[in-house]
């Protein structure tokens, strides 16, 4: 399991200077569906595909229920998630309304497991190599 990258040129739009710089930038090579993850779950155990895949299924509805009443969602190895919203600062308390709301986003908070893994390094390649 290694992850791609591919060498990209970035002009700093922020500061003054318009000096281009390299990043390396990481590089997905597909997605995996549901239908995916529970296939290879059923293999690795005696539930059926359709059986984990309904659970998944539910899992996403609870998150959402658990979300919406302003509860963190702890989901052991896999994480922490919690909502927030972004709105406009006001002067004086009294103009704050929900109105004033712009948008709502999902706080994702690795598990520790998760974090080590990310800490211990992850192997990777540069696009168009052959070695991963």
């Amino acid at each position: 399991m290694s992850i791609r990258y591919r060498i990209t040129q970035r002009k700093n739009t922020i500061q003054q200077s318009s000096e281009v710089l390299h990043i390396m930038q990481a590089v997905t090579t597909g997605t995996v569906d549901l239908e995916t993850i529970s296939y290879e779950i059923s293999q690795e155990s005696t539930l059926s595909r359709a059986d984990i895949y309904a659970v998944l299924i539910a899992l996403g509805g609870k998150l959402q229920q658990h979300l919406a009443d302003g509860k963190m969602v702890d989901l052991g190895d896999l994480g922490k998630y919690r909502i927030g919203f972004k709105g406009v600062a006001e002067k004086d308390r009294s103009q704050l309304s929900v109105k004033r709301i712009k948008r709502f986003y999902l706080n994702y908070q690795p598990s520790l497991c998760l974090k080590h893994w990310l800490k211990s390094g992850v192997n990777v390649y540069k696009e168009g190599s052959r070695s991963q």
